[in-house]
């Protein structure tokens, strides 16, 4: 069991570099360097909201992972976040299925409201924002115990955090993806 946590907290620490490169390729497109903008759209382009779902799906099992298998009982945020991010499994593959680009822009909220929690735990977890009497009623040790600490940093919450941002991002690739990247040839559209 220990391995899974080990390989669980290093893809979630593949997916920090990920989303790491993503934000400096945003930065860098906000300062007007677009060259590596434009090379990730062509690189990404018509597997978004595949990426989306792979990212939703892991977390998803992740979470069931630790729950049901290594029995960590989760607290009322972790509760919170997987209403945030079970329902985004099925519903991104539904629309990578679909190839339903458009459909991307109504589901950035969810990620982003999913992020604001984890960031809320990780402060509980780090002691810089209090627990709530609910938080401490709902599981052992309440929203601040590490249920893991793998690498000096990666707990759940940063796991969620770092998936959340990832299918924002590939959701938010999608949803600004309509017209193809110059010198790739646009994806066919689906039939009403």
């Amino acid at each position: 069991m220990r391995a899974i946590v080990v390989g669980l907290a290093g893809l979630g620490v593949a997916g920090q570099i990920a989303a790491g490169l993503l934000i400096m390729v945003a930065v860098l497109a906000a300062l007007g360097v677009r060259t590596p903008l434009t090379f990730v759209r062509r690189q990404l382009h018509g597997y978004e909201l595949w990426l989306a779902f792979v990212v939703a799906a892991f977390a998803t099992s992740g979470s069931l992972f630790f729950s049901e298998v290594a029995n960590f009982i989760p607290c009322q945020l972790c509760w919170y976040q997987r209403y945030c991010m079970y329902p985004l499994a099925p519903v991104t593959l539904i629309v990578a299925v679909m190839r339903a680009r458009r459909a991307a822009r109504w589901l950035l909220p969810v990620p982003v409201v999913g992020a604001g929690i984890s960031v809320y735990h990780l402060l509980i977890e780090n002691g810089l924002a209090p627990q709530s009497d609910d938080c401490l009623l709902s599981a052992p040790g309440g929203c601040a115990l590490k249920w893991i600490h793998e690498f000096g940093y990666v707990t759940i919450p940063t796991l969620a955090l770092t998936a959340f941002a990832l299918v924002f991002a590939f959701l938010l690739f999608a949803a600004v993806s309509g017209n193809a990247p110059s010198g790739s040839p646009a994806p066919p559209r689906a039939r009403a």
